[in-house]
C-alpha cells in the first residue's frame, strides 16, 4: 500500500486529486481548533511555507476524536485555520482517526506503527514514492531538527 491508494475529500467537500503527491515528502497531521497543541498550525504552515516549492507538502485532517475538541463544521474549521493561523496548505475534511468508523487512511497508517493515532496533531511522514516513513508523537514540534533534515534531503 501507498498513499496514492487513498481518497479523501479537501475541507470544502472535493475529491483531492492524491496525483499531486507525487514526488513529493507529505507530513500528514490530525488537527483541532480547540487543542493546547493547536497553536503548532504556526509552525505546519511556515513549513509549508518554506518548502513547499522544495518538494514537501503538509496536508491537515481535522477530527473530533480527543476530547471533543473540533466540533465545528468543516466550514467553519476552514475559517479558523485561514482567520487564525493564515493556513494555506491543504486542509481535507473532518475524519474519523481512530476507533470505529476510522478513516481508511489512518488505518494503514496506524497498521505501519502499530499504534493507534495518540492525540491531536499527531504527525506521519511519506516519502516521495507514498511510503510511510515514520510517525512523530503530538509533542514534537513540525519545525523539529529532525523534520527539517528529513524534508531537505536527510535521513530519519
Amino acid at each position: 500500500m501507498h498513499l496514492a491508494n487513498f481518497s479523501f475529500n479537501t475541507i470544502d467537500g472535493k475529491p483531492f486529486d492524491v496525483s499531486e503527491l507525487s514526488d513529493k515528502k507529505v507530513m500528514i497531521v490530525n488537527t483541532a481548533s480547540a487543542c493546547g497543541l493547536t497553536p503548532q498550525f504556526e509552525q505546519l504552515e511556515e513549513l509549508n511555507q518554506n518548502f513547499k516549492d522544495k518538494g514537501f507538502v503538509v496536508i491537515g485532517f481535522p477530527s473530533n476524536d480527543f476530547a471533543a475538541q473540533d466540533p465545528g463544521t468543516n466550514d467553519e474549521i476552514a475559517l479558523f485555520c485561514q482567520k487564525n493561523y493564515g493556513v494555506t496548505f491543504p486542509m481535507m475534511e473532518k475524519v474519523v482517526v481512530k476507533g470505529e468508523g476510522q478513516h481508511p487512511l489512518f488505518k494503514w497508517l496506524t497498521d505501519q506503527t502499530g499504534e493507534e493515532v495518540k492525540w491531536n496533531f499527531h504527525k506521519y511522514l511519506i516519502d516521495e514514492k507514498g511510503n510511510f516513513i515514520k510517525d512523530l508523537n503530538p509533542q514534537v514540534l513540525p519545525i523539529d531538527d529532525e523534520v527539517l533534515a528529513w524534508i531537505e534531503g536527510g535521513e530519519i
